[in-house]
């Protein structure tokens, strides 16, 4: 019987790419990533403006949303589509396309999120 407890293992397969190197399966189809929880968080989602790495562009980025991925983005959607404007989730985090503080604040609060602004 081979020993699953050794620190080595497949990490790459040519044929399935990524390897998990807990459940040893490829990553698309992990179990282990599953059983994990929501991330923690304290509640409170912070909401800021944010210039860098951008060329000067800014984005408004809604951070401290203990939500599981889909559930994540389909927030991210609604908050463009009350922003009128583009977007993405990355990490965790929603960025939308130019300054809209204002809006994506009081779009959370008829949610019954509590929200603060967070920076300058």
């Amino acid at each position: 019987m081979k020993n699953t407890k050794t620190n080595g293992g497949l990490v790459y397969s040519t044929e399935h790419g990524r390897m998990c190197p807990a459940c040893r399966k490829p990553v698309a189809e992990c179990v282990c990533s599953k059983n994990t929880a929501t991330p923690a968080s304290d509640g409170i989602v912070r909401v800021s403006r944010e210039t860098k790495g951008r060329k000067g562009k800014g984005v408004t980025l809604v951070k401290g949303l203990a939500l599981d991925a889909p559930a994540l983005a389909q927030l991210g959607k609604q908050i463009k589509t009350a922003c009128g404007s583009g977007g993405t989730v990355k990490d965790g985090v929603i960025e939308i396309q130019g300054d809209h503080c204002e809006r994506v604040i009081e779009a959370l609060k008829k949610q019954g999120w509590v929200v603060k602004r967070a920076g300058g």
